[in-house]
């Protein structure tokens, strides 16, 4: 009878654990494939100058990383350079006499505005606040979007 119940436990762990897997796999599969909706449409939370964003995040770098977490932001300000990536995708920087800089980095039907951008534009661009980061060895700041748009060109 001990065998019987040990075989009974031991395929209720098995069962158990499949389940677990196959979860666990779910969300993964859900995860990977997770769409984020166009940022285009997305009303943004803050309308700044790229001088006056940039400031703010030199002088207080913890502050404005928690002021701006996951929200979407409009950035006005003007074009110092673009760089295209070997995957096709566009980074647009604006960056100040210091060396500090903001970069965006653009969704995929957003690109070809992007591509069309050059150093000297005015430009205001929304996208969603990733990060911003201070190195001490450059001693630089630099601030990164996720799914940027090109709002308006000035």
């Amino acid at each position: 009878m001990s065998s019987t119940k040990g075989k009974k436990t031991r395929r209720n762990i098995i069962i158990g654990l499949l389940l677990l897997i196959i979860i666990a796999v779910g969300i993964y599969l859900y995860l990977i494939s997770e769409k984020f909706g166009d940022t285009s449409g997305k009303k943004a939370d803050f309308s700044v100058s790229a001088n006056d964003f940039l400031t703010e995040f030199s002088s207080n770098l913890d502050a404005a990383n928690t002021r701006y977490k996951d929200k979407y932001v409009s950035v006005s300000g003007r074009v110092s350079e673009t760089d295209a990536t070997a995957t096709g995708e566009v980074n647009v920087k604006f960056a100040d006499s210091t060396g500090n800089y903001i970069i965006f980095a653009f969704q995929d039907q957003d690109i070809d505005d992007a591509k069309k951008l050059k150093a000297g534009d005015s430009v205001t661009i929304k996208a969603n606040f990733s990060q911003g980061i201070k190195s001490d060895i450059l001693e630089t700041t630099s601030i990164s979007f996720k799914r940027a748009t090109v709002s308006a060109q000035h």
